[in-house]
């Protein structure tokens, strides 16, 4: 561990314990994650780091925040953010399979609820999420087939990868790499970046959950759902038709398939603006989350663009880390 990370933990630690303490239980903290891996090694790779969680630090962070949080639902945090306690609600985007295979076995073993927004094209139908099909496929198997067509697609694309990227390795330097592309692959069309990852190798099993496990967790009343827009497109880039017809299918599609769905929607990739906010509003929804950091704090936030503290592998790993980005999301 660098000393830089050594002195984030200790600040963040010092922060939790003390001055902090009061500012916490004032206000609330929303937590993003997105997957949690059986594979510990494979979450600790710096280009799944972002997005990924290993089981087994998954489950030190729900611990964790049982000492010092009372976990409590999403809706309920946002109506009563303050308590004698600090309070924090575990989010989690996009809807990946591994939300019901490996986190929710953990959430019922510890009781804490959660909310999963889901990306609802993909929910059932076993379309690829890109940024696993793309990513997965130059990770492993750049020198294949499908990995020298990905590669002659993203050059027409404008996108030329390093060297790095175009033969195999796993060494950290390479996955870093791949990470600032997937970073860079965001700014393409939807359509664009879904052409692309339906032309990589299926994997075995499909990325997203489907409505069953959907309506098993809801039954459990430890997790509900809220949409994640439909294609998870960036909304902020679509025209005023497409971003009406994303939204209002994701709306449409969550309440037809389950009992009782969030009235609180999720911006894909967080990105949000006021044509954003307002078409939100329009079809009934009081709250949204973003990605910027920041506390639950009614007096300072906007509803329609709610911040979120997100989780990466190295914070649910250590969580003193975690306690650090609080003390940032604070003074945001």
């Amino acid at each position: 561990m660098t000393l830089k990370q050594q002195f984030k933990r200790l600040v963040g630690t010092l922060y939790l314990n003390s001055f902090g303490r009061a500012r916490l239980s004032e206000a609330g903290v929303v937590l993003m994650l997105h997957r949690v891996l059986a594979d510990e090694g494979a979450a600790n790779l710096p280009h799944r780091g972002p997005l990924c969680v290993g089981r087994n630090s998954f489950e030190h962070l729900l611990r964790w925040l049982r000492r010092h949080f009372d976990c409590v639902p999403l809706e309920h945090l946002l109506l009563y953010p303050g308590g004698d306690r600090p309070r924090v609600a575990l989010t989690f985007d996009d809807g990946w399979r591994d939300n019901a295979e490996q986190a929710y076995p953990l959430l019922e073993r510890h009781e804490v609820p959660a909310s999963i927004f889901l990306s609802t094209d993909f929910i059932g139908t076993g379309k690829a999420f890109w940024w696993e099909a793309i990513g997965e496929t130059l990770w492993r198997q750049p020198e294949s087939i499908a990995g020298r067509q990905l590669q002659e697609q993203l050059r027409v694309l404008g996108l030329v990868l390093p060297a790095s990227l175009r033969q195999p390795g796993s060494d950290e330097a390479r996955s870093r790499d791949l990470g600032l592309l997937l970073q860079r692959l965001k700014t393409l069309a939807p359509d664009s970046l879904q052409l692309l990852a339906d032309s990589c190798p299926r994997d075995t099993a499909p990325h997203s959950l489907d409505w069953s496990q959907v309506k098993r967790l809801e039954r459990s009343g430890l997790v509900r759902f809220g949409p994640h827009g439909a294609s998870h497109g960036i909304l902020t880039q679509l025209d005023s038709t497409a971003l009406k017809d994303d939204l209002a299918r994701s709306h449409a599609c969550v309440r037809h398939h389950c009992a009782a769905p969030l009235p609180i929607y999720c911006y894909p990739n967080g990105d949000h603006d006021p044509a954003v906010r307002q078409a939100v509003a329009d079809l009934g929804y009081r709250y949204a989350l973003g990605t910027a950091p920041g506390l639950i704090e009614p007096s300072r936030n906007e509803p329609l663009a709610l911040p979120r503290i997100d989780v990466s592998q190295a914070s649910a790993r250590c969580p003193s880390l975690l306690a650090w980005r609080l003390l940032k999301g604070a003074r945001a």
